[in-house]
């Protein structure tokens, strides 16, 4: 290569970087439109571990986006880190052009890959500008080649030589450009950058400590009159930097049961409503899927301006189950959850808009501490005749067990005297709160109403707080979640467990006197709760009672934590935004899908979603119930 070549990658190389730095200031100018949030440099240093292993933990689900990530995006980064070294400090070592060469071919392979992906993409991906992304690395990847390939051959190529180098500065100078300006003009690759410094600064820090999983709610301030989300530049820097990190791939889209049952979100549309708020942009620059029921809709954004009732529709903020689904699919570990939650706290605080039943639940949790309306004295009435001793102030049990709003359903009644006979059967010393246990108030968290659920939670914190107890054991994944994950906080710490973990361990242990002769079940399948799933990790127990009990679970194609939500969480049940089709009656779908005779269930909330699925279908049986029916007598 003659140092005419060599001296124009240098040029090239710090122009890149030059517009790269320019744009990123650009870029970071909108993220400081958001609110104060704790921030560490020394978080840059963890970039490299959840790239290469968190992020890619969930690439790798899709073994062949996989291998196409490692080579486009790792060949470029090699490629880069490269230039960077033999050009950027004009070294001219042939042996990093060597090294050069090998990235720039492995990045080619990578994005052949990409390329054939976008001849026949799924409907999930967002087209338009993400369509020219394989060329553009193709582009680059040919000329870092090219030009790795000069370096080494020193006069091989002869006259040819020139036309080489122009070759290659074009390929350089097209598919850079894709990166270097990408992140100033909001192009597809700002990912890239954007999507590096989210790792570093995401809002969820503890959601790589590896000490639980990250899925609890962040209290509000209500003093300081912190009342949630109203327009875009209310949302902290690094959540509006969270959302250009999407890379708009529909793993969210595909995964969300809303959108499925055609309700107005679309989770990835979401994602870049709020892009276009802080950008102020408007809807035609996005190229993917709508909310359903809302093409051809045109929305301006404005940082500075309301977002739900501008651009957003308040059904799209309704019509989220809080399932996660999007948040455990997402490449890039963005957090739709959070987003809506925060939004849905403004609206629910300051404008007391929540539709359907919403607003009358609400009302009965701030009355009568019960969703229902339920006088506090007939949650236990179930047990009246089983024995169950009420716990009093200053005796002590071993396990409290605690019935949450599943108490006042006749159905699930069933359910809780099961699971009494059965903890009862294995000799735990067992008592209850009776008409002393509140709600735990996670409806009115996920409808947004914050002031609501942190008195009820301030109420049940209290009252646990005069009581002697060892463990916890509910069978409510939502109790079970807000007691272990969201009390916390506010200073409420428990050694709590769902019943499906408790009944798993007694029957390992063998704890549980079973039939010897017990006549085989139907064949089962099993329905495994948001909230214990995905919100808690919790997809093994359920499993291994099964086993216990002798039974061989037919697996949904959607299940563990990609099972498809039953339609209640969120309060999705009581806001009852309309849809093409009803989110328990396509769970039904998964159901009978696999042939098996009864769904097994271990959560009231799909208890009773999928026991109001009409027309033919397997028998709803919960999973206390069905080790119960094999106890021996």
């Amino acid at each position: 290569m003659t140092f005419t070549l060599a001296y124009a990658l240098t040029g090239l190389f710090w122009l890149g970087a030059a517009l790269l730095s320019l744009g990123l200031v650009r870029r970071a100018a909108l993220w400081r439109q958001g609110r104060a949030a704790p921030v560490a440099l020394g978080w840059l240093m963890t970039i490299p571990k959840r790239y290469f292993v968190d992020l890619h933990h969930v690439v790798a689900r899709d073994p062949f986006i996989a291998r196409a990530h490692v080579a486009a995006a790792g060949g470029a980064i090699a490629v880069l880190a490269l230039a960077a070294l033999n050009y950027g400090l004009m070294l001219y070592l042939p042996a990093l052009d060597g090294l050069m060469l090998l990235a720039a071919l492995l990045m080619l392979a990578g994005a052949m890959m990409v390329r054939a992906r976008r001849k026949a993409p799924p409907a999930r991906l967002s087209k338009g500008p993400w369509n020219r992304l394989p060329k553009s690395l193709l582009a680059f990847a040919v000329g870092s080649a090219l030009a790795a390939l000069l370096a080494l051959s020193g006069d091989a190529f002869g006259a040819a030589a020139q036309g080489l180098a122009l070759l290659a500065l074009a390929g350089l100078v097209l598919g850079g450009a894709e990166l270097a300006l990408g992140i100033g003009l909001g192009g597809p690759m700002k990912h890239a950058v954007a999507g590096l410094l989210h790792l570093a600064f995401h809002p969820r820090q503890d959601r790589f400590s590896g000490d639980k999983r990250s899925t609890d709610l962040k209290p509000l301030d209500l003093a300081a009159k912190d009342f949630g989300v109203e327009k875009p530049s209310d949302f902290a820097w690094n959540r509006l930097l969270s959302f250009d990190a999407c890379v708009q791939c529909g793993k969210c889209e595909a995964a969300c049961p809303a959108y499925a049952a055609g309700q107005p979100l679309n989770p990835k549309k979401l994602i870049q409503d709020m892009v276009t708020g802080m950008a102020a942009g408007s809807g035609p620059a996005y190229a993917g899927n709508p909310h359903p029921g809302q093409a051809g809709k045109v929305r301006q954004g404005d940082p500075h301006q309301p977002i739900v009732g501008g651009l957003l529709d308040p059904e799209t903020l309704w019509s989220c189950t809080t399932c996660r689904a999007c948040v455990e699919e997402c490449p890039m570990l963005i957090e739709h959850v959070d987003t809506v939650v925060s939004l849905r706290r403004h609206v629910t605080l300051t404008r007391g808009e929540v539709p359907g039943k919403g607003r009358e639940a609400l009302a009965n949790l701030r009355d009568t501490d019960t969703v229902g309306g339920y006088p506090l004295a007939a949650r236990y009435h179930w047990a009246i005749d089983l024995n169950v001793p009420v716990l009093l102030p200053g005796e002590h049990t071993d396990w409290l067990l605690m019935a949450g709003e599943g108490a006042f359903d006749m159905r699930y009644q069933r359910a809780l005297r099961s699971l009494v006979k059965v903890l009862k059967a294995a000799g735990l010393k067992v008592a209850v709160l009776g008409e002393a246990e509140p709600d735990c108030g996670d409806l009115a968290r996920r409808l947004g109403d914050e002031a609501t659920f942190q008195q009820l939670a301030g109420k049940m914190i209290d009252t646990l707080g005069r009581y002697r107890f060892n463990h916890i054991v509910t069978p409510d994944p939502h109790l079970f979640h807000c007691l272990k994950n969201e009390y916390p906080v506010l200073g409420g710490r428990y050694d709590v467990e769902h019943h499906s973990q408790v009944l798993a361990d007694l029957l390992e242990r063998g704890a549980v006197p079973l039939k010897a002769d017990a006549a085989p079940l139907p064949a089962t399948t099993y329905h495994d709760p948001c909230y214990l799933g995905r919100y808690n990790g919790e997809t093994d127990a359920p499993r291994r009672v099964f086993k216990g009990i002798g039974i061989k679970v037919l697996e949904m194609e959607r299940s563990g934590r990609k099972g498809r939500c039953c339609g209640w969480g969120g309060g999705a049940s009581f806001t009852d935004i309309p849809g093409e089709r009803r989110i328990p009656d396509m769970r039904m779908d998964d159901i009978r899908a696999t042939g098996a005779e009864q769904v097994a269930v271990a959560c009231p909330n799909c208890t009773a979603m999928l026991e109001g699925v009409v027309g033919p279908r397997p028998e709803v049986v919960e999973l206390a119930e069905l080790v119960a029916a094999r106890l021996a007598n």
